[in-house]
């Protein structure tokens, strides 16, 4: 059994909150990333504590209301699909503030989570104000979302993108990885992927793997499921007929995306 992707819990037909995902420092290789799904109900509250970490609240689908007890942002979320491919609203909330989230209409919420000390404001992050960009050339061509990027000063330690691939495309490619804290040329940075397909019965191929191969897994990965990647180049095909989306979790010790490709495949670069 694979040790780097996380296959979906079901939900109990009673149950009004359903922790789809969750990905800690305890269950997992991971030190500056932690991750949740959760499927709440129309009507249903979710709440935490956050203590020494900072969260990011994503509205994947439904409409949602989030308070961090001072402030409440009501009715956000944009979309019934992740596949409509417009940006939908989030929240960031620092360490040591508490957050409720309430649905709306049925929902399901991404909780994004790195150690933070330094307190800074609640924020909305609203759909309207996301930057999008799109990637790549030939078949290596993908659609971003920057929910946090590293541009953004909101956060401590959270980077959080949205991905969009085509069918027959590859992303997150050519491969290149960010596990070095090497810095201004390489920034150590863990990584999730939540991955969900459209039509929902297809899949992905997802390779995680180092220099040495010391890590070297290659997965079949289905709507729903979480891929870690603790370290190493992580490239993701997309098969023909399907299109993939992904969701982005990335923290270190620097708040800095730099990374470094496969030189063994940059070349196709140069194309």
């Amino acid at each position: 059994m694979s040790k780097l992707r996380r296959k979906p819990a079901k939900a109990e037909s009673t149950s009004a909150v359903t922790i789809v995902h969750e990905v800690t420092a305890e269950n997992s290789s991971l030190k500056y990333v932690e991750f949740k799904i959760v499927d709440l109900a129309p009507g249903a509250k979710y709440s935490e504590e956050l203590a020494k970490t900072e969260c990011c609240i994503v509205a994947l689908t439904g409409k949602i209301n989030v308070t961090d007890k001072e402030e409440t942002f009501h009715n956000i979320g944009t979309r019934e699909s992740v596949f409509e491919k417009i940006p939908t609203d989030s929240v960031y909330v620092s360490n040591d503030r508490s957050f409720e989230v309430e649905a709306m209409s049925q929902a399901r919420v991404a909780l994004c989570y790195s150690p933070s000390e330094k307190q800074l404001p609640t924020k909305l992050i609203r759909a309207s104000d996301i930057t999008f960009e799109n990637r790549g050339t030939n078949n290596n061509k993908r659609l971003v979302h920057n929910i946090l990027p590293d541009s953004d000063p909101s956060a401590n330690s959270l980077l959080v993108v949205e991905v969009y691939t085509e069918s027959g495309n590859w992303s997150s490619y050519p491969p290149h990885k960010h596990d070095q804290d090497n810095l201004p040329e390489e920034s150590f940075l863990e990584e999730t992927y939540y991955h969900e397909m459209n039509p929902q019965q297809g899949f992905v191929f997802q390779r995680v793997y180092t220099d040495d191969r010391s890590l070297d897994e290659t997965m079949t990965v289905e709507n729903g499921d979480v891929v870690i990647v603790p370290v190493g180049y992580h490239p993701v095909g997309v098969p023909d007929g399907y299109q993939s989306y992904y969701l982005n979790v990335m923290a270190g010790p620097t708040r800095t995306w730099k990374f470094h490709n496969d030189p063994d495949h940059e070349w196709i670069l140069k194309r």
